[in-house]
Parts: C-alpha cells; structure tokens; sequence
C-alpha cells in the first residue's frame, strides 16, 4: 500500500498501511455494465438520457476521461478484469465463441472458450484474505456449471441468462433465485446485488454486478420508454439514443441508485469503493445490420465507430470512481488507464499481496484516486482485437497522445494525435512516418511477447462472399438466403401474452 506525503517540496508515494481508518478491510462494488458507451450518460455530456445516481455518484468521485475497456467486445475485458492481464496472454480475444467470416482476406483465431481456471482471478486473491466474494449477472467467461464464477473464487454466484424482459432470464443452477412476476432483469439484478450487501455488512466483501442491459436486443419497461419517445419528439424511433436504448440506460441508473442506497443503509459509504464502468464501446446496430428488423441504437461522438473496432468509439468508455477516505469529491482524471488496472487496485486496496506466479499487466490507480494529475508508470497500452465484428482484425498501441491502428488483413495503418484529433479523422502515416513505424514495431514486440494469436491468410478468400457471416457451431450460413431475423419486443407490452 501507499500514502501521498511532501517531501522537500515533491510528492512521493510510500509504501504503507492499507487506506483506511482503523483495521477494516475496505469494501469494494464493481458495476460491469454491457455496451455502455463513453457518450451515454449525463456527466460525459449526454443531454437526452437521464442519469441522475450515475451523475451524482461522478460528482461524489472522481470521473476519467481517457479509460479504456482492454477489449472491442465483451468476453476479452471481462477476462482482463478477472485476470488483471491482457487478454492476449489466455486467448480471449474474442466473445466467446466469437463471429465467423470463412471467405474474407484472412483466417481469424479461435478464442479460448473459457478463462482457464489455473488463472487467479481477482475474487479468488481477495477472497482468500477474507473477503466474501459475489457476482451477479452476465459472465460470458465460460460455462457455468464448469467455469463459471462459482469455480473462479466468487462464493456467491448468480449468473443470469436471457434477454431483458420478464419470462425470457433466468438465473443458471439457481432455482432457488427467481424474479419476482413481471420483473425486469435489471431490477432483479439490482435486487440481488442488494441482498448480498445486505447479508454481508459485517465484513469486507467483493461485489461485481454484471447487469445484461445495455446490450441489444432493445427492451425496457413501457413506462420508461414512453417518456423518452414523447422527449424524442417527432423524431420517435429515429432518434438517437434510441428513446428504447435510453430507457435501459435508466433502468441501469436506477441499479446503480439501488446499490449506492444499499451500502449507506448499511452503514459502508466511507469504507466501501462504487465503481462503475463498461466492458466496451456504445454499439450503433448489430454486426449483421439488416434495415428491416434493427433500429441503430447510439452514437458515439465525438469519438470514431463502436463496439467491435479499436476506433475509440469501439474502446473508450465511462469510469466513474467514488470512495470518500481517498477520492475527492468532482474530481477529473485524464490520465490513460484500462481494465486490467482493476486486479491490482482492488488488491492494493485491500492490502493483498499480488498472484506471485501469474503476470500481472495492470498497475494500481490509487495513485491516481488520490492525486488525478498523477501518472502511472507504464509507456504504453497495448490492444489486440484479431477478428471480424465492425471492423477489420486489427491490433492498436496508445502512447501518450499518439495512436496507432494496425490491421491484420494486410490493408495497412492508421496514425492519429488524440490530443488533436480525438475523433480519428486525420491518417498521419504519410506526415509521420518515423513516428508510425517505431509505434509499429512496439506493437509487433509486444504482440511477440504475450503471445497473441495472429490471423492467417485465407487460401478461400472470395471478395464476392467475403461479407457473408457463418455460424460457429452449426458451420451454416448465419441467414438463409431471404430470411431475417423476427423483431424482438421493445417493452413488456410487446410481449406475446
């Protein structure tokens, strides 16, 4: 642990006592939400949802500006946040089990199917100084039964499967965990999430809340859906955020409400750390957009594309952090961190000692928590996203303003001054060649040295099908020619009866 102490006129960070008064451990809430983009709450300058426990719990803490989910899609940062290491290093590169292009330029990885269970994760290392451990929600690290978070350190586990509304979630080898009838499953997630708080308020615990929404299919409560239509105005549908998608980034307001209200009236507030973040960028449509059945859900400006792409729309989301014995209330952050910081900040926290035999990639932000001008001691963040989703297989590097993109299909790079030119508009490769090939080559060591799995070129490659999309697990073409996917209900009214 640390504490901020002035020396001779300089800031220096000395190893001490955990961060807390007394001898309690801290407590420590992680809210995990999914597709959440940078853009989609009010403190990060969304004027039309509202989000009004999100934006109070920014205002109580400390917002970052520049943080970043380690992957484009859901399963490699939930992995990075389990294992505190890129998740190049295990594989999951992908979501599991990932998309499938068999004509394009180049052959794509297989992701591992599963977080390997010899990885420590970050409840396995807390729970084993005391904590007790719980997650609630989606996973997407492997099956349940096998790998899920009930073998991976987490002493309570309900993970949660099916879409949003009522009758169509259920929670996995829990039958004794049932909604309540006509329950939304963001409200159900909340009211796990507050029994666990609840049963555990004698002693630290770990909680990471996982709730599906904002993920597509779009579905919320009418009641929240009609108000954001009547505020979208003749606009209706068209409107972006959807007046749908809008809702459901309330609903999650009210979880993250819930959870807050949860830990005062527990008593915790000033020795429990809230944070809350989101595992990739905001999604426009889906990958497989057909204009009859999927409305566009969001956007992501001023940054570049979405889910699915190394663009920074693709990988920079909210970060919001509030813990009072350490962080300042309205406090602002720009200094770059990412997902797998996480592992060692919660551990640093709580006074645990690292995974001696497992490589950490991520650095502690307490430094950060407490100064927000401080910087962390790390050159560079590195992503690898090797596959098709809304973007071309793709490697990138961020070292302080610059950004490079390398794709892997052999179609080039791009060269971007983020200090300048936050929404990627302008190629430098051709202005700044020395810069972009010594970026290149840090890239391809890195790459080297974590072992990421690369694409191979395609001996089947056919530009004419090279768009069509094909089913891992059946080897089938996604969509029979002339077939389309039914439109999902929108609310509960849309439910059939």
């Amino acid at each position: 642990m640390w504490r901020l102490m002035m020396i001779g006129g300089s800031l220096w960070w000395l190893l001490t006592l955990p961060v807390v008064m007394g001898d309690e451990k801290p407590n420590i809430v992680l809210v995990f939400v999914d597709d959440l983009g940078w853009h989609d709450v009010g403190c990060y300058g969304n004027e039309f949802v509202e989000t009004p426990r999100i934006d109070r719990l920014a205002a109580e803490g400390l917002r970052f500006t520049d943080f970043y989910a380690a992957g484009a899609v859901c399963s490699p940062t939930r992995c990075a946040v389990q294992s505190g290491q890129n998740q190049a290093r295990i594989g999951i590169t992908a979501h599991i089990p990932g998309h499938w292009r068999p004509f394009e330029r180049v052959i794509t990885p297989m992701t591992t199917m599963a977080l390997p269970l010899e990885v420590k994760t970050v409840a396995e290392a807390l729970g084993d100084s005391g904590y007790a451990t719980g997650y609630v929600g989606k996973w997407h690290l492997g099956n349940s039964r096998t790998h899920g978070p009930g073998a991976q350190g987490y002493q309570f586990a309900a993970v949660i499967n099916g879409p949003h509304l009522p009758g169509r979630y259920r929670v996995a080898l829990r039958p004794d965990l049932r909604p309540a009838a006509g329950q939304y499953r963001t409200d159900f997630e909340a009211d796990l999430a507050v029994r666990f708080i609840e049963q555990n308020s004698s002693r630290p615990f770990f909680l990471m809340v996982s709730p599906y929404a904002v993920h597509i299919p779009l579905a919320a409560m009418s009641r929240k859906v009609e108000k954001y239509r009547r505020k979208a105005g003749a606009e209706g549908d068209r409107h972006l955020p959807h007046p749908v998608y809008a809702a459901m980034i309330e609903h999650v307001d009210d979880l993250v409400g819930r959870v807050v209200d949860a830990v005062a009236g527990a008593g915790l507030t000033s020795r429990t750390m809230i944070v809350v973040t989101s595992d990739n960028g905001g999604l426009y449509r889906r990958y497989d957009y057909q204009p009859q059945v999927d409305p566009t859900v969001t956007g992501n400006g001023p940054l570049r594309d979405e889910k699915g792409s190394l663009y920074e729309g693709g990988i920079r989301v909210p970060l919001i952090v509030k813990y009072p014995p350490l962080v300042k209330p309205g406090s602002t952050s720009t200094t770059a961190a990412i997902s797998y910081d996480f592992f060692p900040t919660f551990t640093d926290l709580a006074g645990v000692e690292l995974p001696e035999n497992q490589a950490i990639d991520g650095l502690s932000l307490l430094p950060v928590l407490q100064e927000p001008s401080a910087q962390l001691d790390r050159t560079a963040l590195h992503f690898h996203y090797p596959h098709y989703h809304h973007s071309r297989p793709a490697s990138a590097i961020r070292k302080g303003k610059w950004k490079l993109i390398e794709f892997l299909d052999g179609t080039g790079m791009e060269l971007y001054d983020l200090a300048e030119d936050l929404g990627e508009t302008a190629n430098l490769t051709s202005q700044r060649p020395g810069r972009a090939a010594a970026l290149r080559k840090e890239l391809q060591v890195w790459r080297a040295a974590v072992g990421a799995r690369m694409p191979l070129v395609n001996p089947h490659y056919d530009s004419a099908r090279a768009s069509e999309w094909w089913n891992r697990r059946t080897a089938k073409p996604l969509h029979a020619t002339g077939q389309l996917r039914r439109p999902f209900p929108r609310t509960e009214k849309d439910r059939p009866k």
